[in-house]
């Protein structure tokens, strides 16, 4: 029985010609995440802001217009519903006074519940001071930051520091654009995001580490064969398993997007989108990146052939 194939056997697609039309591409995505990281900023949760977090379940279907419009008549600052789960749960995220203390925090807590009255069960009440909200926020993009350098250093030990300048190269790129589609879309920024980053810090190198293995086989294999071909045949071979991975992957995590709920749609748009990144970045940019460094394993990289040269061999097991 043959297995089966989502990409021809013997694909000779000339990845590296299109290196350029890549970078350019790269170039726009970061340009965009850091025009809104600085413009508009993230929208910080109230795990990093601190604030009063309320999970209630009413025991009849709820009219989030209605109960948004009692809540606002409260006057209390930076209130936000947002349904979950089913439409008899509610999330209730409001800002708390800086001055007060826990009295305050109480007052905040009695004015809901008074104001919803009879017929809610109060399932989860919890306050985050602003200062411990800092040093979550610190901790976490510190946390994002120093698995980005290990994975690095992993790769630089396991292949050669070339191949782990391109992997940090590439994957700072699928985090840091991911954490700029939070600010360019308004997503709310929180514990949940670091858990998508760090996350989609691991699956970004997954595929690069793939790509990166056959390289270095074929650079054992094929003495004389410059480093462009070897780049071009190496992703051509792994492209049915990238696809395939990807494809996968993304079926699973849309599944979650379309009908995970409210909870669960900022963490599953960020894998989402850092599935297909990460997969564009492993084969265009990463591997790419190999050309304008130190000769890896002392290889000619063949560039000159960009415009005039035969199609990439395939480099045979």
């Amino acid at each position: 029985m043959r297995p089966i194939r989502f990409v021809p056997q013997n694909t000779r697609f000339d990845f590296v010609r299109w290196r350029l039309v890549a970078f350019v591409f790269t170039a726009i995505i970061l340009l965009a995440s850091i025009g809104g990281l600085v413009f508009k900023g993230l929208n910080l949760g109230i795990d990093f802001e601190g604030g009063l977090l309320m999970e209630v379940r009413s025991e009849e279907t709820v009219d989030i217009g209605e109960v948004r419009s009692q809540l606002g008549a409260l006057g209390l600052e930076g209130i936000n519903l947002q349904e979950f789960g089913n439409n008899r749960d509610l999330l209730i995220r409001v800002q708390l006074p800086e001055e007060g203390g826990e009295e305050a925090q109480q007052a905040v807590v009695d004015q809901i519940r008074t104001t919803l009255g009879e017929g809610y069960d109060y399932r989860r009440v919890e306050f985050v001071g602003p200062t411990v909200g800092a040093e979550l926020l610190r901790d976490g993009i510190l946390a994002t930051g120093l698995a980005v350098l290990a994975i690095a250093a992993y790769v630089a030990f396991r292949f050669e520091w070339q191949f782990g300048v391109s992997a940090l190269v590439a994957t700072f790129h699928d985090v840091f654009t991911a954490m700029g589609l939070f600010a360019v879309l308004g997503l709310e920024f929180d514990m949940t995001a670091i858990a998508a980053l760090l996350t989609l810090a691991g699956y970004s190198i997954n595929d690069t580490v793939v790509v990166f293995d056959r390289i270095r086989e074929s650079l054992r294999k094929q003495k004389k064969a410059d480093l462009k071909t070897l780049i071009n045949a190496s992703l051509n071979e792994t492209l049915s398993r990238t696809i395939l991975t990807g494809g996968t992957t993304l079926v699973a995590v849309l599944s979650l997007l379309f009908f995970g709920g409210p909870t669960l749609f900022n963490f599953s748009l960020a894998l989402a989108w850092g599935i297909v990144i990460g997969t564009f970045s492993s084969i265009f940019v990463a591997a790419a990146l190999l050309l304008y460094m130190p000769p890896v394993g002392g290889r000619a990289t063949g560039l000159e052939t960009d415009d005039a040269g035969p199609a990439p061999a395939t480099v045979k097991e």
